[in-house]
């Protein structure tokens, strides 16, 4: 069997009722819509499933990988818990206006509801226009009773958490946090693979029919945390051609690589992929005397097999590097 090597894909690229061009033009992404509003950058979702377009591996989707390869390509333990299901999914978003107000479960009511994992995700801003915000939870600890009457009134938002953002902000964003993207950020976003949305504020939006959106009021429900949001911010000093950790948690592992000189990173103790998002600059990935060139807006998966990977950028690049812990 030939041997692994730096996997590239495909991005499946999603029309948003809220998206805009900021994907194209930022990252170059090939979409033919003013209206783009998320491209899945790795996934291994049923019917969004990415497909290899580097070396000899070339057309096939991640989930056949996985059933060829097996631990080498994901790990033997990650491969032991999830088998044929890849655990994370890579997006980029682009909000060109206000996503809808939102919340997910968790892997237990996932599980008994919709068959699926629970969604515990973290956002790194790529972009954010003046004076844009997110919505992260509640400004003080609410009752469900309180929550409900400002949902009735359309004031729901008077209770939640409004966060200034700028270039570089990190936030975690486990289940039952109730969350927003603000118009005008563009956010990596790096989750469990699991597309289980409740949404429970949409700004009485319609579609291109004349109709709202499907709230999930019930549903909700039983997952929002209801106590006051603390910081919600991650704070983290990046300083360069260093690792900087930003987020850890019991799904995955993700730090920030800010480099303008050559490094080798070394994963035989890992047993994980790895993947990195290429969010600034290009640069080259040498393997077993192979190179792999990755531009701005990339995502490569690193199978678990590689034990050791050089990284050489062409200028300063920065780089979200993720696993499983």
């Amino acid at each position: 069997m030939n041997k692994l090597y730096p996997l590239k894909f495909t991005p499946v690229l999603k029309d948003k009722i809220w998206g805009g061009s900021k994907l194209q033009n930022l990252f170059g992404k090939a979409a033919e819509t003013d209206k783009l509003g998320e491209s899945w950058e790795l996934s291994g979702y049923e019917g969004d499933e990415s497909v290899v377009t580097n070396g000899f591996l070339t057309g096939n989707t991640l989930p056949e990988l996985i059933e060829i390869y097996m631990g080498e390509l994901v790990g033997d333990k990650i491969f032991d818990e999830y088998g044929l299901s890849f655990p994370l999914l890579f997006k980029l978003i682009d909000a060109n206006e206000n996503l809808s107000i939102q919340v997910h479960p968790g892997d237990e009511v996932a599980a008994e509801r919709h068959n699926s994992y629970g969604k515990t995700e973290m956002w790194y801003v790529v972009d954010a226009d003046q004076g844009a915000e997110l919505i992260i939870g509640f400004t003080k600890d609410c009752t469900r009773d309180e929550y409900l009457d400002a949902l009735e009134a359309g004031e729901v938002e008077s209770l939640l958490q409004k966060v200034p953002v700028k270039k570089g902000d990190v936030f975690f964003i486990p289940a039952g946090l109730v969350h927003a993207i603000g118009k005008g950020v563009v956010v990596a976003e790096i989750q469990q693979s699991s597309d289980i949305t409740y949404r429970i504020y949409d700004y009485k939006r319609t579609d291109d029919a004349g109709n709202e959106r499907e709230l999930h009021t019930e549903q909700a429900l039983d997952v929002i945390n209801f106590e006051a949001s603390k910081e919600p911010k991650t704070n983290y000093t990046a300083a360069l051609n260093e690792i900087t950790p930003l987020v850890t948690c019991e799904y995955f592992t993700t730090n920030m690589l800010r480099i303008n000189e050559a490094i080798t990173r070394h994963y035989a103790a890992m047993d994980s992929f790895v993947a990195y998002m290429c969010l600034e600059g290009n640069l080259v990935l040498e393997y077993d005397g192979e190179k792999t060139y990755v531009s701005k807006g990339d995502t490569v998966l690193i199978p678990a097999s590689v034990d050791e990977l050089g990284l050489i950028p062409d200028s300063e690049v920065t780089l979200l590097e993720v696993y499983v812990s």
